[in-house]
């Protein structure tokens, strides 16, 4: 069995506001603090790890494993802008978004495109856009567009009236269609079905903007190395420098797949996983509650977990932004992120303070794998963690 990394994504949980959290309206915010007081909150794996022992969470016990304060560099603080940082790419300039809506001109050219009317084009609850607006499209047959904090086209379709694949077709004149000033992160396929006010979403798919630059991923898949991709990550990254895309409709099920791969996979390489029911499900829809208990889930599962890897497989743990759900704001917030990293070859307790970037990981990555790491952004902190053989 060769080396093997499993980098998982807890989407949204961050640790506590970054000094420029004020400039994004996230003065405040701490997404961990918001749920550990909460009784649901039960946590001792990650405890032990020692995440409570990074700077800012106000806790401190000894650590199974080494820890960071990861501080994002790019200027953003979506999902896309976020990963791609992982990876190695900062971005000097955020995403757009869209507060008031698309501008006359992109949804004009829309329509002009795919030959269909929209309506809505404002930030939206994706459950209840389909209770305000699902019966009219049943009706007309006009497309749902809406849009988010987030830097996001969203078309909402009922398959018994435009069929998946045709979905899926508009999402794409969409994604060659915004360009430049309005390259947004993501155009997400939000297909439903059943009847209102019952309707379920179904089959979503993200169209995303390719990564600008290089990123970890295409180094370790030019070196031969294994690239599986669980949950959204294929979609985040464009599916470029992705072997493998198994997607995933949850945290429980990326969860399953995760323990299957590490458990029964031989491979050389790194499995990214992302485990979006913290952000998409709790985050968002400001559940204390359910983000204490899905995180506990998480930490039950875990320990199993890091009983199954291998000799010389590494487990790392981090966030792409937070997303606090006790603040009256749905978006998500300007914060540190954790950054976990366990394995056989890997020393505990070492404190790596606050890290300069989420690259630092995806430089550590390809530092574990021998590639020169040079060209991504980011500063390796391996030699800092790794024990010395004999």
């Amino acid at each position: 069995m060769g080396k093997r990394v499993f980098l998982i994504v807890l989407d949204s949980l961050g640790i506590g506001e970054m000094p420029d959290a004020a400039l994004f309206g996230d003065a405040g915010s701490n997404t961990l603090r918001a749920i550990r007081s909460h009784e649901a909150f039960h946590c001792p794996n990650l405890e032990k790890m020692g995440l409570f022992s990074i700077e800012g969470v106000g806790m401190t016990t000894g650590g199974k494993a080494s820890f960071a304060r990861m501080r994002e560099a790019s200027m953003g603080k979506d999902t896309t802008v976020g990963h791609w940082e992982i990876a190695g790419i900062v971005s000097a300039k955020p995403l757009p978004t869209y507060p008031n809506g698309f501008p006359d001109e992109v949804i004009g050219k829309f329509e002009a495109l795919t030959g269909k009317r929209v309506f809505c084009n404002r930030p939206y609850s994706g459950t209840e856009v389909l209770l305000d607006y699902g019966k009219q499209h049943e009706e007309s047959g006009d497309l749902i567009v809406y849009t988010s904090a987030d830097s996001v086209f969203q078309i909402a379709a009922h398959t018994d009236r435009v069929p998946v694949e045709e979905l899926y077709g508009y999402c794409k004149v969409a994604r060659k269609m915004l360009e430049g000033e309005h390259a947004v992160g993501r155009v997400i396929a939000r297909p439903f079905e059943g009847e209102y006010p019952n309707y379920r979403r179904v089959y979503r798919h993200d169209f995303s903007l390719e990564p600008p630059r290089t990123t970890m991923l295409d180094f370790l898949t030019e070196h031969g190395l294994s690239t599986i991709a669980v949950g959204k990550i294929g979609d985040i990254f464009s599916m470029r420098g992705i072997g493998e895309h198994l997607p995933t409709d949850g945290n429980r099920r990326g969860m399953e797949i995760t323990q299957k791969l590490a458990a029964t996979r031989d491979f050389s390489g790194l499995c990214f996983v992302n485990l979006v029911d913290f952000d998409m499900l709790w985050g968002h829809r400001n559940d204390v509650e359910g983000y204490a208990r899905g995180l506990s889930e998480f930490d039950a599962w875990l320990g199993g977990f890091l009983d199954t890897i291998g000799e010389d497989d590494v487990c790392i743990i981090t966030a792409d932004h937070g997303c606090d759900p006790s603040t009256p704001s749905t978006d998500h917030s300007r914060e540190y992120t954790p950054m976990l990293i366990i394995g056989k070859t890997i020393r505990a307790s070492v404190d790596l303070g606050t890290r300069n970037s989420f690259a630092d990981i995806g430089s550590t990555v390809l530092d574990m794998f021998g590639i020169d790491s040079s060209e991504i952004a980011g500063e390796s902190f391996y030699d800092a963690v790794k024990r010395e053989e004999g």
